[in-house]
């Protein structure tokens, strides 16, 4: 699974799998609607209007009240207050518990439109009567996990929203679903409050200034270091002050580079930040491999999470750095 299928559909999601089907008819909904606070779907003077990041300019005549987004997407819009009918992307894990990559959203209350790469039901989507869909990109156009085989049909449907997250920063996507939400008349409910934490946080890494630190991926047979400037809450921490590890050769799409477990010393680190998405693997199965349980900051315990699908809100971005700031008060730099 390497190479650019696996930097797309693998290492930037926490999808397990790659699978699907589609139909086309209709199907009860009956999920509410919306944003909490503010009214929804009211005509502003003018009516509503939103400038997504593939330059698109989204004109309705009400503003829209039925909301269906990609996970990432979803989690992001909650935390200020939209409320989705509907999601698609991994928000069930088998056990039924919520994938972390939702976030917030109570998916009890949302209709689930697909959980795996590739799998959204159209019908099911109809259904819903949505009035806007909204969705992450990777790559400028791509709308995250709208499937190329049905996107003609889902576009029909109704508009969509893009949110670019390629080569941003963390702040920077934030403040475009902030603006987004402000304009879905959500209510921002805890959002200054959160905001302050995060940029709390974010004052506090600079004291880490001094640790080298790698971001990884783990698989059965390769670890993958992760390129800085393709993911925007890393782009976020080295712009707080902290020394990422940039790789010398990444892989075909720019995302990382991959390593045979045997060659998991190409690079030194004080500490490493492994990956913690359902994809990837466990600090403890890591572990069993002898290159890398012999890396000096895994054997000096200074092995962290790295959350790399945390919610792009201030909720969810406060929370990150806040234990990203508590674990490296706990590392020192290696001889």
């Amino acid at each position: 699974m390497a190479g650019p299928v696996f930097a797309r559909r693998g290492f930037l999601s926490a999808a397990t799998g790659l699978a699907a089907a589609l139909a086309l008819t209709a199907c009860g909904g009956g999920t509410e609607p919306a944003t909490s606070a503010a009214p929804t779907g009211s005509a502003a003077p003018g009516g509503w209007t939103f400038t997504d990041d593939r330059d698109k300019k989204l004109a309705l005549p009400e503003r829209p009240a039925r909301i269906v987004a990609q996970v990432g997407a979803a989690a992001a819009l909650w935390d200020f207050g939209v409320r989705p009918v509907g999601v698609f992307g991994p928000h069930k894990l088998a056990d039924g518990a919520k994938d972390p990559q939702v976030g917030n959203v109570d998916i009890t209350k949302v209709e689930g439109l697909g959980n795996v790469w590739d799998e959204f039901n159209v019908e099911q989507y109809i259904a819903l009567q949505p009035d806007l869909l909204v969705s992450s990109m990777y790559v400028k156009g791509t709308l995250w996990y709208v499937p190329e085989k049905s996107k003609d049909t889902i576009e029909q449907v109704a508009p969509t929203a893009g949110i670019m997250l390629t080569g941003r920063s963390a702040t920077q996507v934030i403040g475009k679903y902030e603006e987004l939400a402000k304009s879905l008349g959500a209510g921002m409910e805890g959002v200054p409050e959160a905001k302050a934490r995060m940029e709390a946080a974010t004052k506090e890494l600079a004291q880490f200034k001094d640790l080298k630190i790698l971001l990884m991926s783990g698989g059965p047979d390769a670890m993958w270091v992760v390129n800085p400037p393709e993911y925007p809450d890393i782009v976020h921490l080295t712009a707080a002050g902290l020394d990422v590890v940039t790789p010398s050769k990444v892989d075909e799409g720019g995302f990382f580079q991959t390593l045979s477990w045997e060659n998991a010393d190409e690079y030194d680190a004080d500490v490493i930040l492994y990956d913690t998405r359902t994809q990837s693997l466990k600090p403890e199965e890591m572990l069993k491999k002898p290159t890398f349980a012999k890396l000096p900051a895994v054997a000096a315990g200074q092995l962290y999470p790295w959350r790399a699908e945390v919610p792009f809100s201030y909720q969810g971005y406060a929370a990150f750095l806040e234990e990203l700031v508590a674990n490296l008060k706990q590392a020192s730099k290696l001889p």
